[in-house]
């Protein structure tokens, strides 16, 4: 089985070349997606190439859908997502997330508060008593300028000082473009004054489809020697430990749903799985972060990335409140997210690597969502 997976990575490393190296053009395709209750309309863009269609929106710019082939050939709809901006609104206070630009701080915060230069920040708590995602009202809650470009679209953001408590006037650029069937999605970011940044996108996958129903039988491989432990808050707590010998050793291709059940202290944290692995590999160089294969399509992702972390979150908090796209309530486990990012709580640990985005810096950031097929 190893040595089938490793083939798996390397054919679909030869994939996401040939498809940088592509030379027809993706179509895009902009649409109406619906009003927010202020009365603003808000846009799709439709990205189509001869392998793979992907849908944004300019409401948190968000992946609304991302539609790619099966072993057999058949297109289908393989993120979790709502049909118009109207169902993402009506989630309210209890976020999903589905799909979303998440930030200015994605993931957690311990208290929601943090230091820089002696001074002391305050973030709205809205997830235990702790800042999840940018507070109530981050990236997600925001409508961003898009532009169209070469394959693809840019979306910018500008979030002035004292947004959900967070220095300095941030302008933030994701660009999203498809070359084949690998989705590269790019993170640019400057400030007036010193700030904590960390930008990722929260998608939801199930290879199955979206509406198939829990993504345990899925097999997954981290490449990770390490993650970060946490406590009853979620937050990383006592440092790095070791992946080997515990259900979050994914360094071989492992089923999701193998060990999420065991007696283990830091599943029944989180119902689950809702950690960050630290990847091998330098940050700020690309590396392939997890593959995830799916034996009852054939679908593999291959996800990469410039980041040194990726929380893994099987979806534990999804409930059945909200149907999706296909009119299906997703249930617990219907997704699982893959978030490139830094660490949970980086700006209150000091030995983690810094989220700090001073002055004349510019934040960059890649990562690529790359499919294929297993036969």
């Amino acid at each position: 089985m190893t040595m089938r997976w490793a083939r798996v990575m390397l054919l679909t490393m030869m994939t996401t070349l040939g498809a940088q190296a592509a030379t027809a053009a993706t179509l895009v395709i902009k649409e109406g997606f619906g009003k927010l209750p202020t009365g603003t309309s808000i846009d799709a863009y439709t990205l189509q190439s001869n392998d793979a269609e992907v849908r944004v929106t300019n409401y948190g710019a968000r992946i609304v859908s991302l539609k790619t082939k099966d072993s057999s050939g058949k297109m289908g709809d393989v993120v979790l997502g709502y049909k118009n901006v109207e169902g993402y609104v009506a989630e309210g206070a209890a976020k999903t997330y589905f799909g979303a630009i998440v930030g200015r701080y994605g993931n957690r915060i311990r208290n929601g508060r943090f230091t820089i230069d002696g001074h002391e920040y305050q973030i709205p708590q809205n997830n235990n008593g702790n800042a999840l995602h940018g507070g109530p009202h981050g990236f997600d809650d925001q409508v961003w300028t898009a532009e169209k470009v070469e394959n693809g679209v840019v979306f910018t953001l500008i979030s002035k000082d004292g947004d959900m408590g967070f220095p300095g006037t941030l302008k933030v650029q994701v660009r999203y473009v498809l070359l084949g069937s690998s989705l590269h999605i790019d993170y640019f970011a400057t400030t007036d004054k010193a700030t904590v940044v960390n930008v990722t996108n929260h998608a939801y996958f199930n290879l199955s489809g979206e509406a198939s129903g829990a993504i345990l039988p899925e097999v997954m491989q981290i490449n990770a020697d390490e993650y970060t432990p946490i406590d009853a808050g979620l937050i990383p707590v006592g440092g790095p430990k070791p992946v080997a010998g515990t259900p979050f050793d994914f360094n071989t291709p492992t089923v999701i749903g193998a060990r999420i059940n065991d007696a283990n202290e830091q599943l029944k944290l989180a119902g689950g799985y809702d950690h960050n692995w630290i990847l091998r590999g330098k940050p700020g160089a690309m590396k392939v972060a997890a593959v995830v294969y799916d034996p009852k399509s054939g679908r593999v992702l291959t996800v990469s990335t410039t980041e040194p972390g990726v929380q893994f979150y099987s979806g534990n908090f999804v409930d059945g409140s909200y149907k999706g796209i296909s009119g299906v309530a997703y249930q617990k486990y219907a997704g699982l997210c893959l978030e490139t990012q830094h660490y949970p709580d980086s700006p209150n640990q000091p030995e983690f690597p810094s989220t700090l985005l001073k002055p004349g810096e510019t934040l960059k950031s890649s990562t690529v969502f790359s499919f294929s097929v297993k036969k």
